[in-house]
């Protein structure tokens, strides 16, 4: 099986790497112990000497915070705690100076219960808003409208007690969702993205995209057959159905489409959709009319093993629709960090495979350190999730520590103290060690992000599964004559690889075989990786 790619001179995001950064985390510039616009426009001179293409900023909106952004109560301002609107005009200034990308994200599905919209919205029935949120009469025992569930724990209704409807909230109750169905909504959510457009952002990332549609006659939810009542996420006791995942949301990503498009062709619509393979195909879009690319999850969830991962990137290629563009995702603000999963030694082959398959990669900030998850004592929980369902593992504060600038007493990420705590493993897993480290994960990351930009083939070339046995996974890149194969041994055990054809290691995970030439047989050491260019 071989899968091709589409031109090398096409748009930035199919060459390019993106680099989330999640604002609360990054940098904070003025004491508070918050990151904020400021301190990211401080510190993308680091990004741009890392060798990104673009970034991606999580919420920074005004907001309560009841969700950290999420939950917006102005879609067209910055909360206080990140800036101003004149702070995000600076950061996009210094973004162009070091010649990066800038994607935000985009919260279609819900608003803030203290948005203006849905504060009129709940004065009454008849207000000229009421229909811009999802209202619902009581059951006839007086319970909710029906049996779907909030992805925070409980129902997905709240009652009202002044009007004595409920509302719908697929996350949080300070969340209700926003009714995509009244045309006028639909219109001044698309309005959102012109305002941030003008701006000048390079592209969306779409928080919650399948949700934004709900079944129209509000059906039960079946059950789901595979839940383990006790042991899994509560959320995962019904199946997703009339909640989401609706036809009708195709047509609403292709209208966000036609928005992003009035601005040119180089701007990126990127969906977040957790859901099967199968099912996240289908947000491509008839005829490519849907997400440039919705994120795929599969390497958060899959156990770290050689065979599976081989399996799950083949099934992955042979789903993509004819000149849908694929792409990798290894973490997010929303899932254990990569090296907690897999380990330290791991987490450097875990960096090769990310740059080197074939689409856009997304690099989740720290993870080029090795950073982990840190243990949140109760006393300085902060995430919602957490609270609403402790005790599950659930919480996302662990994956959300401020970044590892330097070893000192605040990272420095703040002069003050930090929102949370920093890991124990601070004096080596920061920038200002790493980048005196010739053979530190941060060195690693900046060889194999010069060697995406000087191989075509990594960038643009074709995917081709190659068979290997017990922990090795391998496959090659090509473009034209080059040929260069990616051999990864997910094991701590030693390896080999056979080769068809003898060439040069350009790149290993260890930072020490450069230039060492190869038999029939490629030996890998446990935890390596090598990038192999083969004699053709």
């Amino acid at each position: 099986m071989e899968r091709m790619t589409g031109s090398p001179g096409g748009p930035w995001w199919e060459s390019g790497v993106i680099y989330q950064i999640y604002p609360r985390s990054f940098q904070d510039s003025d004491g508070d112990g918050l990151g904020d616009l400021q301190g990211i426009a401080e510190r993308l001179g680091y990004l741009s000497w890392l060798g990104v293409d673009g970034i991606w900023i999580s919420p920074f909106y005004r907001s309560p915070m009841a969700d950290f952004g999420y939950d917006v109560s102005d879609h067209t301002d910055v909360d206080p705690v990140f800036g101003t609107l004149a702070d995000f005009d600076a950061v996009m200034m210094e973004a162009r100076r070091q010649r990066l990308r800038v994607i935000i994200d985009y919260v279609p599905n819900h608003t803030s219960d203290r948005h203006p919209w849905f504060v009129e919205s709940s004065r009454s029935r008849e207000d000229r808003r009421r229909d811009w949120y999802i209202w619902r009469d009581p059951a006839p025992d007086g319970g909710p409208p029906n049996n779907w569930l909030s992805t925070f724990g409980g129902s997905a209704w709240t009652l009202h007690p002044t009007t004595g409807q409920y509302y719908l909230h697929t996350y949080l109750r300070e969340q209700p969702d926003l009714n995509w169905r009244n045309p006028d909504v639909e219109a001044a959510m698309l309005d959102v993205l012109r305002f941030w457009l003008d701006r000048g952002v390079d592209g969306v990332r779409v928080d919650a995209v399948q949700n934004v549609i709900k079944d129209a006659e509000f059906r039960n939810n079946p059950a789901n057959p595979e839940y383990r009542p006790g042991m899994d996420d509560p959320f995962r006791a019904l199946r997703r159905v009339f909640s989401g995942d609706r036809p009708e949301v195709h047509g609403v990503i292709a209208r966000m489409r036609l928005v992003l498009e009035e601005y040119g062709p180089d701007r990126v619509l990127i969906g977040e959709i957790y859901n099967s393979l199968e099912r996240v195909m289908a947000y491509y879009g008839e005829e490519g009319r849907g997400c440039h690319f919705p994120y795929n999850f599969e390497l958060l969830r899959l156990p770290w093993d050689a065979r599976v991962i081989d399996s799950a990137i083949r099934r992955y290629e042979s789903l993509l629709p004819a000149g849908a563009w694929p792409n990798w995702v290894l973490g997010n603000h929303d899932r254990h960090r990569i090296a907690t999963r897999v380990g330290a030694a791991q987490a450097r082959v875990a960096a090769m495979l990310l740059l080197t398959l074939r689409g856009t990669p997304t690099i989740y900030y720290g993870d080029e350190l090795g950073m982990q998850d840190v243990e949140i004592p109760p006393q300085r929980v902060q995430d919602p999730f957490e609270m609403n369902v402790p005790g599950k593992g659930l919480g996302r504060d662990p994956e959300r520590t401020p970044m590892q600038w330097d070893g000192g007493p605040g990272a420095g990420f703040s002069s003050g103290e930090p929102w949370l705590p920093l890991a124990a493993d601070l004096a080596t897993a920061n920038v200002e060690a790493q980048k005196a480290d010739a053979r530190s994960l941060l060195s690693l990351h900046r060889r194999l992000l010069d060697l995406r930009r000087a191989e075509v083939a990594l960038r643009a070339g074709s995917y081709s599964p190659v068979d290997a046995d017990a922990t090795v996974l391998a496959y090659e890149r090509v473009s034209g004559g080059r040929r260069l194969l990616v051999a990864l041994n997910l094991g701590d055990e030693p390896a080999a690889v056979h080769l068809e054809r003898t060439g040069t290691i350009l790149l290993s995970s260890h930072l020490d075989r450069e230039g060492d030439r190869t038999g029939q047989q490629l030996g890998l050491r446990g935890g390596e990786g090598v990038i192999l260019a083969e004699e053709v």
